[in-house]
């Protein structure tokens, strides 16, 4: 499965990808929004994660522009923490937000959880629960004097 690390720090770029790729995953990277985008567009990808703060392109303009093409599955990180930054992040189309600094192990176990959910096939609507058998007795009904077999 492949992954797409966007960030403009490059030391937390390769720390991600290392960890990433020791899991198994492919990782893409890149290191401004606009690449993002372009890159998003062209590959299939499991999950993004996506920095706020980038050259170019911020995060929330390019998750806005992704979520327009696509329903991959877009996890922000970002050092802001206050909740309203939170709330943007989500309007923005963002599936879930972690601050830095973060635990690596966290943000695996959040990755994980995320394609889980987006591998899995819709839910089936709900059926009526079956009605047992009617008795031989009753197949018959007699509306207006005529028989009429069930």
């Amino acid at each position: 499965m492949k992954i797409l690390v966007v960030d403009d720090e490059k030391t937390i770029v390769k720390g991600i990808k290392f960890n990433l790729e020791n899991e198994g995953y492919q990782v893409d990277v890149c290191y401004d929004g606009e690449t993002a985008v372009d890159m998003a567009r062209r590959g299939e990808y499991a999950v993004i994660l996506l920095d706020l703060m980038m050259p170019k392109l911020d995060g929330l303009g390019a998750c806005q522009q992704i979520r327009q093409f696509s329903t991959v599955p877009i996890i922000m990180l970002t050092a802001r923490s206050e909740d309203a930054d939170k709330l943007i992040g989500f309007e923005s189309g963002a599936d879930d937000y972690i601050t830095k600094p973060f635990n690596i192990l966290e943000l695996k176990a959040r990755i994980r959880a995320l394609i889980r959910r987006s591998s899995m096939a819709p839910a089936a609507p709900a059926r009526p629960p079956s009605l047992p058998p009617t008795p031989k007795r009753q197949r018959k009904a007699r509306p207006h004097a005529l028989w009429v077999h069930l």
